[in-house]
């Protein structure tokens, strides 16, 4: 009851949070655990804490172990705690990352009920709000929970590549190293290691052995400024040879969660491939800590800062309560939401050249309704790279796509068999639903004038004014 707060505000103090965010922190369990009302902590440490205590308060409540209407109105909570003050989900994942931390005291299933749902919800919202390094922190203690056995079997074997590999990794640094001093560029260089959960999933999905994972480890390269990360790949491919097709620019189009790295993956002298990721310190900060580093660069006060962070995510926030505005179903609602958690994105322009992230496997009917409703509902045809395609064909990174749209055009329930955003999906959905309320009220019309004829009687005009006509509507 006392250590769990100072923890949680602990973590919150390691990103630079702000005083009103580390006061609810302390706070956060007090109105569950005593007899201490929100108002009165209104009262004693302000309004805005005692709102902050409310919303994780609240999201303390949340159980997602299934997709049960409760479950997802809760949800709905959650997101729009969040959308009101994004300080309310950090509070929330620095919560749970504690108690992710200290479950060892629990039965194995109360642990590995709270591991699948955070590796279900917690870690996908870490990584869409850029804290990466919470996001990994997550998904590993998960993993940890889940599958024991498994973490304890790669763990011995990555302990023992790592004494294996110990002597190629210091060697490619030192090269590095020596590469960047003698072309006077200062730089940090840093030894990183792919987590385990990151190996697990990648020998899964690819049925791969531990063996043929060849990419565990890595070095990231801090520069000074933005021109010094161009000019340090062009060092690292002067001393190794790039990998063709494997070098992504980050810097110049960023992640959705405001992330920014140059890629590159490069062939040491012993044949083994090797990644290299390359970014400023400013992006260094964003990178690991994601909406929580903008505290860290003030430079118009913590006001503007928090402004800042609020925008980074503002616009998956946007589209959840776009979702939410046109999903009256709750379970439909955290459908949608599960959707947009897990974007493995492409970036697609527009023909004006404007950036438009989408998750992998979008078409042109997802791009239409990213840019706007109006353009999705009445979309008819689409071209990529000047050429016509299906509205079904999948896009891909760098693809230009251009939208024919039609006045009288409507959406296709055909649509829902290929659209990935959840955003398309809810649109098309709640277009459908209102089209086939719309045929009903239509049908109940022809219907009542059917039966008032038969009775001699006349259908009376929907005049808002006239009392007894207004009476026989309702």
């Amino acid at each position: 009851y006392f250590s769990h707060p100072l923890a949680v505000a602990g973590i919150l103090t390691g990103w630079h949070l702000d005083a009103q965010a580390l006061i609810a922190a302390l706070l956060h369990d007090v109105t569950e655990d005593t007899e201490i009302t929100i108002a009165e902590i209104g009262e004693k440490f302000g309004k805005v804490t005692a709102e902050l205590v409310d919303g994780v308060s609240k999201l303390d409540k949340i159980e997602f172990q299934s997709i049960e209407d409760a479950q997802a109105e809760n949800f709905r909570k959650m997101l729009l705690a969040m959308a009101r003050d994004v300080r309310v989900i950090l509070i929330k994942l620095a919560d749970r990352l504690h108690n992710m931390r200290t479950m060892e005291a629990m039965t194995p299933a109360k642990r590995a009920r709270i591991a699948g749902e955070t590796l279900e919800i917690y870690a996908p919202i870490a990584h869409r709000l850029g804290l990466n390094q919470t996001y990994r922190e997550l998904q590993e203690l998960s993993f940890r929970h889940l599958r024991p056995w498994r973490h304890a079997a790669l763990s011995k074997a990555v302990q023992k590549a790592r004494g294996y590999r110990r002597d190629v990794v210091e060697r490619i640094q030192r090269d590095v190293e020596k590469s960047f001093a003698q072309a006077k560029l200062p730089v940090q260089v840093y030894g990183r290691e792919k987590t385990l959960f990151s190996i697990y999933k990648k020998m899964s999905e690819k049925h791969l052995s531990f063996a043929q994972v060849n990419d565990i480890f890595g070095f990231r390269i801090v520069v000074g400024t933005l021109m010094e990360c161009y000019m340090a790949m062009g060092v690292l491919h002067q001393l190794f040879k790039p990998m063709p097709g494997r070098f992504k620019d980050y810097i110049a189009i960023p992640k959705g969660n405001g992330y920014q790295s140059l890629h590159t993956t490069l062939v040491s002298p012993l044949g083994t491939a090797v990644e290299f990721q390359i970014r400023t310190e400013q992006m260094h900060a964003v990178a690991e800590k994601g909406i929580a580093a903008h505290w860290m660069y003030k430079a118009k006060g913590a006001g503007a800062n928090a402004q800042d962070a609020q925008r980074l995510g503002a616009m998956w926030l946007q589209s959840l309560l776009d979702i939410q505005d046109e999903t009256r179903d709750a379970s439909e609602f955290l459908e949608h939401v599960k959707i947009d958690l897990f974007p493995d994105s492409i970036y697609v322009f527009t023909p004006k050249s404007k950036i438009l992230a989408l998750p992998r496997g979008a078409t042109p009917v997802d791009f239409a309704y990213a840019i706007h409703s109006d353009v999705g509902d009445h979309c008819v045809a689409a071209k990529v790279n000047g050429e016509p395609v299906a509205l079904r064909t999948e896009l891909h990174s760098g693809d230009v796509v251009e939208i024919v749209s039609a006045a009288n055009a409507r959406p296709n329930p055909a649509w829902l068999n290929f659209v990935r955003t959840g955003r398309a999906r809810s649109k098309i959905r709640h277009y459908l639903k209102t089209m086939e309320l719309d045929e009903s009220r239509a049908m109940g019309e022809k219907m009542l004038a059917q039966a008032l004829r038969a009775e001699g009687l006349q259908m009376p005009a929907a005049d808002p004014n006239d009392a007894a006509a207004a009476a026989l509507w309702q």
